[in-house]
């Protein structure tokens, strides 16, 4: 059992390390890359803009909150 599970562990290390090769040096490893970069762009953006909106709604509601 314990054979089976190494085996299999170490199967699916090649296939991770062969997938990310093929990733970075195969064919349209420049449009993943670009993809990637863009995904990340677009993270950072919803996060940002999501700090910005909770700021002004509470901003909003301690203003609402004096009046």
């Amino acid at each position: 059992m314990d054979i089976t599970k190494k085996a299999k562990a170490e199967i699916e290390d090649r296939l991770d390390r062969i997938e990310e090769f093929i990733a970075s040096n195969g064919i349209g490893s420049t449009y993943l890359r670009k993809a990637r970069k863009t995904q990340r762009d677009i993270n950072l953006a919803l996060v940002f803009g999501g700090m910005v909106t909770i700021a002004g709604i509470a901003l909003w509601l301690s203003m609402k909150n004096k009046e």
